[in-house]
């Protein structure tokens, strides 16, 4: 018999819709929750085999993170909605320069015991973050919702055309420019012989600098926006709306999933998929604490990292109000400070086995509202997934051996998804009444756009500064605050905070 006062978020589905499902999960995080292992990897300078072994640590961690958060460890740790937990960016700015400082297995065992006490302090900082949620009605939610979907269609544009830095990066050095300079390299590292006749002498003169020589990309880059790409990520996106158009059920509900598959199938067919390593990889290996270094406690290290948390701490209390809104479940303060003591928990796990700080990852809340499948068991079973793929390294080979631009067309649906949700949030304002909401809406979104239009604005702040304000989540949030304190004051309650939650549609 089927309880119908069972809530969505806490429906049990079949094993093989749960496994379907957590799959699109993780095809959805894998480029985001691998990209941190790696950049912070080779800052440190650590050898292949240690960057490998930072991106096994990491799915292992995502996935056991990911099932305290969605299935609930006791009543202080878990949020038990559809939640995603993943390596957070926020802390990329600072472990790079940390890792610059003290680069090698010494610089690792800093930014792991930075990271570990900044876990701890975060658990017992959840309750105080969790208390400000009277500062979040609609206007401030919607708000930062919007911004949390603008900031991420960056992430899928680019998943399309091609990173910015990089070898897809928009443009490149000019090749005669690059040509004179390896020519100049070659001719500083050998010894010029005495010059026997006037040939010799002409072969070891410097080259003429070229005109308007630029040591920076000034030319196009023709691996930047190939049609090729474009067309993969146009058909996923097109197969994502069809399938959403004419199937029903379950088939309906992994249109993203079989959007990207159908996508990745061309990308094979086309020559752009590589399975080498998937043929080099292990079929299994563990994950062990402190296997690549041992963490060392320096005070000012963990306390930039704390500052960091907390910033993580409030761009999450956006993500649980949104998926509170896309699920129809209300949350209450004990519940978000148990999410929230998760990215603390999640943090502390993650320097434990050498890896990274862990946060709700916005990507999967676009999903939700994707498919519609609100329960929790599905970021379940994605969980038990990324845990299996920490511990056989072909299968994690395999999904990363998908090329980003076949993530891309799905990217724009999901990622708009999010800002549509904020959007929808704002339409529920009281403009009429008070013209003030429009201040905070109008100001807020246009300062979190700053780093996304103009990113080296912070060049002359003080470094310490820099990860306190180059995420425009994180700026959008604090203004949409103080100036919804200035405007309105904080009479609200917490039911004025999870108000937005009415305004979704049933899926």
């Amino acid at each position: 018999m089927n309880d119908t006062t069972v809530h969505p978020v806490d429906e049990r589905l079949p094993t093989g819709k749960l496994t379907a499902l957590g799959l699109q999960h993780v095809l959805v995080m894998y480029a985001g929750a691998v990209a941190v292992p790696l950049i912070i990897g080779r800052a440190l300078k650590l050898s292949p085999e240690q960057v490998t072994m930072l991106i096994q640590a990491d799915l292992f961690c995502c996935g056991l993170v990911t099932l305290i958060q969605a299935f609930g460890a006791t009543q202080w740790f878990g949020i038990k909605l559809p939640v995603m937990m993943g390596v957070t960016f926020a802390a990329v700015a600072p472990m790079v320069a940390m890792a610059n400082a003290t680069p090698g297995v010494e610089g690792a065992g800093l930014i792991f015991g930075a990271i570990i006490g900044a876990g701890a302090i975060s658990i017992l900082l959840a309750p105080v973050v969790s208390r400000m949620l009277r500062f979040f009605p609609p206007v401030v939610t919607g708000t930062i919702i919007a911004i949390i979907g603008i900031s991420l269609m960056r992430v899928g544009i680019n998943w399309i055309f091609g990173v910015p830095v990089g070898p897809t990066a928009p443009q490149i050095v000019n090749p005669e420019h690059a040509q004179w300079l390896a020519t100049v390299k070659t001719m500083a590292g050998a010894a010029v012989q005495p010059a026997a006749d006037a040939a010799a002498a002409a072969a070891a003169t410097v080259p003429a600098v070229p005109p308007g020589l630029a040591l920076v990309g000034t030319v196009p880059n023709p691996k930047y926006a190939q049609m090729p790409h474009i067309a993969i990520a146009a058909v996923s996106l097109l197969s994502i709306m069809v399938i959403a158009k004419f199937a029903r059920g379950f088939i309906a509900n992994i249109s993203v999933l079989l959007g990207i598959v159908i996508a990745a199938v061309i990308a094979t067919v086309m020559g752009y998929m590589n399975f080498d390593k998937v043929a080099k990889a292990n079929w299994f290996d563990l994950v062990l604490p402190f296997e690549i270094a041992t963490p060392v406690f320096d005070p000012i290290l963990i306390l930039t990292m704390t500052l960091v948390m907390i910033v993580v701490m409030i761009e999450s209390t956006g993500m649980f109000l949104a998926l509170s809104d896309l699920t129809g479940k209300k949350i209450d303060q004990k519940q978000l400070s148990a999410g929230l003591r998760v990215d603390g928990l999640g943090t502390l796990i993650g320097g434990i086995f050498n890896t990274f700080p862990y946060t709700s990852f916005s990507q999967n809340v676009g999903l939700v509202g994707v498919t519609g499948v609100k329960s929790r068991f599905v970021c379940v079973a994605a969980g038990v997934i990324l845990l299996l793929l920490g511990l056989l390294p072909k299968m994690a080979a395999l999904i990363e051996s998908l090329p980003t631009f076949v993530l891309g067309g799905a990217g724009l649906v999901m990622f708009g998804m999010v800002a549509a949700t904020g959007i929808r949030i704002l339409g529920s304002v009281d403009y009429k009444t008070n013209r003030n909401n429009l201040f905070i809406v109008a100001v807020s979104i246009g300062i979190g756009m700053i780093p996304l239009i103009a990113p080296r604005y912070l060049q002359w702040f003080p470094h310490g500064l820099h990860p306190l304000i180059e995420s425009g989540i994180l700026l959008a949030s604090l203004t949409a605050v103080l100036l919804n304190l200035f405007f309105n004051g904080a009479s609200g309650d917490n039911r004025d905070a999870i108000e937005a939650a009415k305004q979704a549609d049933s899926h």
